[in-house]
């Protein structure tokens, strides 16, 4: 059986920077090298972010080319950030539609808005170009603190973070090398103990649904490590990639049953997977758990509400938040906390889908 108190390391996919391509930079350009680029002195380019209308058309035109091109910002949360008082935290959440990341930045927000701070919320849809572009912007945001629902895995990002100097937590997963702050859970557990409900419920003859990369990539090796350890057959293991709804589950699922050969239990990575497998399911007069058990990833307010209803595992979304949040203030305090990792129990709820 997986430890809640000693959860196992995920093994979290390190992408070098493409070939040609040097790491990302997250020192923020200086208002001397725009100045120097532009061809004049420091306190005209201020004078054009300040006064544009004193500052003739040519050399404006040209002093905003050079801005734009080097990314450099002079706003109130920038100089906010200069003199030590931003209060700006940003939350990238891989998607903005899910209940759980919802859950954990609202509890973010109400850890951090006492003291004077404001949540600022991103999307990057599970998109590596998106987080590059995201973490980018951070050049003119200048936050005090950001926060992922996930952990970074381009080491360009890593990089460029990690030269912002400001304090960072990633979620959502338990890797050995956060950048700085963690909050989150094995995905190898839940992975295995997914494998461990089916193995005890008396089925052999598996199949995983899941992304085929980040966290789902990770639960469904830790699903594959268990199922070997307890002699249980993976014999479909479906890839989704970008997940928005439902109908992927659905899709999955007829995918899975398209293929023939079987099976007697599905562990589907994700609730949304999940529950539009079980929809699939019910429209093709399969019976749930008679004739096919599902077991989900997440929980939702869908979840408990269908017929039967989703036996999923899941986790204190809020308490994710809320942890973060602590730490944070603490860093931001000038306090650093003892221990910059914190990890989160799993849970698995029993409904009627196995």
């Amino acid at each position: 059986m997986t430890d809640p108190l000693t959860p196992t390391y995920d093994d979290v996919v390190r992408i070098p920077a493409p070939p040609g391509r040097g790491p990302a930079t997250g020192r923020p350009p200086r208002i001397e090298e725009v100045a120097e680029r532009a061809g004049v002195a420091p306190i005209t380019v201020s004078r054009v972010l300040r006064h544009p209308e004193k500052v003739n058309r040519e050399t404006r035109d040209r002093i905003l080319e050079v801005i734009e091109t080097t990314g450099y910002a002079s706003n109130p949360h920038a100089r906010a950030l200069r003199s030590g008082r931003s209060n700006v935290v940003v939350a990238f959440v891989s998607n903005i539609l899910s209940q759980q990341f919802g859950l954990a930045v609202r509890s973010l927000a109400a850890a951090l808005e006492p003291e004077g701070y404001e949540v600022l919320v991103g999307q990057t849809s599970y998109s590596y170009a998106k987080e590059v572009a995201m973490i980018q912007s951070l050049r003119g945001i200048r936050p005090a603190a950001v926060m992922f629902t996930g952990v970074i895995e381009l080491q360009e990002n890593r990089a460029a973070l990690q030269e912002f100097g400001i304090p960072v937590i990633e979620t959502w997963a338990f890797p050995r090398d956060p950048i700085d702050m963690l909050v989150g859970f094995s995905n190898a557990d839940a992975g295995a103990m997914a494998a461990e409900r089916l193995a005890q419920t008396g089925h052999r003859r598996v199949a995983f649904i899941g992304r085929s990369s980040g966290r789902g990539a990770l639960r469904r090796d830790g699903f594959r490590a268990a199922a070997t350890r307890l002699g249980l057959e993976i014999v479909h293991e479906i890839g989704v990639g970008e997940i928005t709804g439902l109908i992927d589950g659905r899709a999955a699922f007829a995918a899975l049953l398209d293929r023939g050969n079987p099976v007697s239990a599905v562990f589907c990575a994700n609730d949304l997977l999940a529950t539009g497998a079980l929809i699939e399911a019910r429209s093709r007069g399969i019976s749930v758990p008679r004739d096919l058990a599902l077991l989900g990833f997440g929980d939702n307010d869908v979840a408990d509400q269908i017929t039967p209803g989703l036996t999923t595992i899941t986790f204190d979304a809020t308490a994710i938040g809320r942890a973060a949040g602590e730490l944070l203030l603490a860093r931001l305090a000038g306090t650093p906390p003892a221990e910059p990792r914190h990890a989160v129990e799993l849970v698995l709820l029993e409904r009627g889908s196995v």
